[in-house]
């Protein structure tokens, strides 16, 4: 267009791909080298124009991976009775689990205070990953205390819901006593898992889950992708 630079043209043609359903949230943009072929200019003249992208909050680039359309953060209410399948899904977003461990040892100190065990007492403890619309939103780490859920990694084995598994072995129902929230930055392997940078911002929460007896059934710990889900509280 008359008047604008060229790293302006390519912002705007860019733009409009994107606003025309071309490039979705969470896609990845061409390469700097594709797009240097594409509108025949070096990729500084690219760089610059993918930059004013990213400040005006279009996309984001992760480090050896490239540069995608950003996406619009799920709001995630975290209250007396979180489920994450239940709250993804009353947003209208398709959510999924991916297990990635599943194992029975010994607790820790901090994991047998929170269970009200004692130390060294059996657990279970599962790692996952949280999805949403299919890209990872969250890791977690869950730890159960074994001998009142013997059967427990089994049902984890056949559910992607940690509450539909608990609700295998008899938990009907189990409500939040405890979040903390903290603002930390990602290490190498979430970062690996959550496919951010090293160092992006993440929110881990730290939570104990009761059962209707008002004994501790679940402690767990979650890292949420700042950039892809707002934890908002609730009193309910």
């Amino acid at each position: 267009m008359a008047g604008s630079s060229i790293w302006e043209t390519i912002t705007d043609v860019l733009r409009s791909e994107i606003a025309a359903g071309h490039y979705g949230a969470g896609d990845k943009l061409p390469t700097e080298a594709t797009l240097s072929a594409r509108f025949g200019v070096n990729r500084h003249t690219v760089r610059r124009a993918l930059q004013s992208m990213s400040e005006a909050g279009l996309v984001h680039s992760r480090r050896g991976s490239g540069v995608f359309v950003a996406q619009t953060p799920t709001d995630y209410p975290i209250g007396r009775r979180t489920r994450f399948h239940a709250n993804l899904t009353a947003a209208g977003r398709l959510p999924g689990k991916r297990l990635l461990s599943n194992v029975t040892r010994k607790a820790s100190a901090k994991e047998a205070e929170a269970l009200a065990l004692d130390i060294g007492a059996a657990v279970h403890v599962c790692e996952g990953l949280s999805l949403l619309d299919g890209q990872p939103v969250a890791l977690y780490r869950s730890v159960f205390p074994a001998d009142r859920l013997p059967s427990l990694p089994a049902a984890l084995n056949r559910h992607s819901s940690i509450t539909q598994a608990l609700k295998d072995c008899g938990v009907t129902d189990f409500t939040r006593s405890e979040t903390r929230l903290n603002a930390k930055t990602a290490n190498p392997t979430q970062a690996l898992h959550l496919m951010i940078d090293e160092g992006a911002p993440i929110l881990r929460t730290i939570a104990i889950n009761i059962d209707l007896a008002g004994q501790p059934i679940e402690y767990g710990r979650t890292w949420f992708c700042g950039e892809r889900i707002t934890l908002t509280v609730h009193d309910a």
